[in-house]
């Protein structure tokens, strides 16, 4: 992807001029779940675009991202006195990385740093706004104070991290929560009569409420603010990585967050990917050596290098805030929408529903740590039930729907599954590429036939079942690990396979691929 050619999508900006700077943020929640990781590799990523990149380390509770360079901590902290353009480019530090400057921060200090101060905060984002870079990667750091959230919203992409345990993900639902409370509360700032009734509603209910109990609390007594408040819900868009994952569960918490948030908050939170569990990056942090540079071809750097590439295509497709539905959600989501189906859905498919449902939903469930108390689990579950008989039985079917949507006997995607818009990015993103990169003489390597998959957004284990190709075979063929596939009279059928279910010329694929099989098993063999 060459954002390059993105540059020219600004109305403002003339031929030749550099394009608007872009802040990525990476916060949110608990302490210790990689966004230090994520900050670092993303930024490194970018430079290696050819990209003028800045990595803030704004981890107020803990800085240590100068230690992956081999760098030292700020000994001061740049002037944020706006009249002195030039104090944060005098604090960069150049690392090793070609493009890539770092803005490290106090290491060994007890003062308060004076961006948590009062009105210093936004001195501070004007600051990093006006660096002379294309992009600059933020590690926020833990927990959901004013200055963490305030960077998160005001990020072009903000990626909120967890792992696979309920505390990190506890924490992950009360920053979404917080960040809509303080998103809210600077929309209602100059507004002297919306706030208070805000502020009673917030009283009432304790705590960090959930969004949709915010704007069902202030519909009571002010509907513009409620509608209001729905829009800002709609319009919080943040991006989810889980790290560390290990078993299915865990490669799938991110796509069932992702849909809890959007039932039960209102708010999307974007699933964008996950780094799946690898020992290789606590031997790279002994190093003091960033992923990307000491260990670039283990599977946690490949799972970075897509999230990355899925920024780029987010950044670079501009997607649009949502936008909320005229009607608040004061009622009971329909029974498709509990199964997250259409009511053009099959038999099947809501067996396959309802049992995924049912998994999200299961006691103890880590995808529904803290999102709701036994008493509403039970009730989920009811619910589930109520839709898998329902919906199950024709003449139930029939008539449920006839009382439920009267004015109207054409089937409608009331209760489509949330889409993902980070990696319907990435897949125009690709699909672009593939256009220019594919012809008569390609020849196909695993990597392109990767891509090819990962355009089309299907997942090696949907080919596995569909081909009965074992999905160890599929991988090594993308890793073009050889030695970990069969004799080659069988991989000429499996690569034929593969390319039918990729709607590619099986002939062209199959003679290319198997061409550099056969060198490559020549070479080792001559060697």
């Amino acid at each position: 992807m060459n954002l390059d050619d993105d540059k020219s999508d600004s109305p403002d900006q003339k031929p030749g001029q550099r394009a608007p700077l872009r802040i990525i943020a990476v916060g949110g929640g608990r302490g210790g779940v990689g966004k230090s990781l994520l900050a670092q590799n993303l930024a490194i990523y970018l430079a290696q675009l050819g990209k003028a990149v800045v990595l803030v380390d704004a981890d107020m509770t803990g800085a240590n991202l100068h230690t992956h360079f081999g760098l030292s901590a700020a000994q001061r902290e740049p002037s944020l006195d706006l009249n002195d353009t030039h104090s944060f480019e005098r604090a960069l530090v150049p690392t090793s990385v070609p493009g890539l400057s770092m803005l490290p921060a106090i290491h060994d200090t007890m003062e308060v740093p004076s961006i948590q101060r009062a009105g210093r905060k936004a001195r501070w984002i004007a600051k990093v706004r006006s660096l002379q870079a294309e992009f600059v990667v933020i590690d926020v750091g833990p927990g959901h104070g004013h200055f963490a959230l305030d960077v998160m919203l005001a990020a072009d992409v903000g990626i909120v991290m967890t792992v696979p345990e309920p505390p990190a993900i506890e924490a992950t639902y009360r920053f979404v929560r917080a960040a809509f409370v303080r998103r809210l509360r600077r929309a209602l700032f100059r507004d002297r009569f919306r706030l208070p009734v805000l502020q009673r509603a917030l009283n009432d209910l304790g705590g960090l409420p959930g969004p949709l109990d915010l704007v069902r609390a202030v519909i009571r007594t002010d509907r513009a603010l409620a509608s209001m408040a729905w829009i800002e819900a709609h319009r919080m868009h943040l991006q989810l990585v889980v790290n560390q994952t290990r078993v299915r569960t865990d490669l799938e918490l991110g796509t069932w967050m992702s849909g809890l948030s959007a039932r039960h908050y209102g708010v999307p939170l974007d699933e964008l990917g996950y780094i799946e569990h690898d020992d290789t990056v606590w031997l790279t942090v002994r190093r003091n050596k960033p992923l990307l540079i000491d260990s670039p071809t283990c599977k946690a750097a490949r799972n970075l290098e897509r999230i990355a590439r899925r920024v780029v295509a987010l950044l670079a497709a501009r997607v649009e805030k949502g936008i909320a539905p005229s009607s608040f959600p004061l009622e009971m989501p329909t029974l498709y929408a509990a199964l997250g189906i259409t009511r053009t859905s099959s038999d099947e498919e809501v067996r396959r529903a309802y049992k995924r449902q049912k998994e999200i939903y299961a006691v103890g469930g880590l995808a529904t740590s803290s999102l709701m108390n036994e008493e509403q689990l039970k009730a989920e579950r009811a619910r589930l039930d109520e839709a898998y008989d329902t919906l199950l039985d024709p003449v139930r079917r029939r008539a449920y729907d006839l009382s439920t949507f009267p004015d109207t006997d054409e089937p409608e995607a009331l209760a489509a599954r949330a889409t993902r818009p980070a990696l319907a990015a990435e897949q125009i993103m690709l699909q672009n590429e593939l256009a220019r990169e594919i012809g008569p003489e390609t020849e196909f390597t695993g990597a392109l036939l990767r891509k090819v998959r990962e355009s089309q957004g299907i997942e090696v284990p949907e080919i596995s079942a569909r081909t009965k190709i074992a999905k160890a075979h599929l991988i090594a063929i993308e890793e073009e690990n050889y030695g970990a596939l069969p004799a080659i009279v069988y991989v000429r059928g499996f690569v034929a396979e593969l390319a039918k279910y990729l709607k590619l010329d099986p002939a062209q694929v199959q003679k290319t691929y198997l061409r550099r099989v056969r060198e490559a098993v020549a070479g080792k063999g001559t060697g």
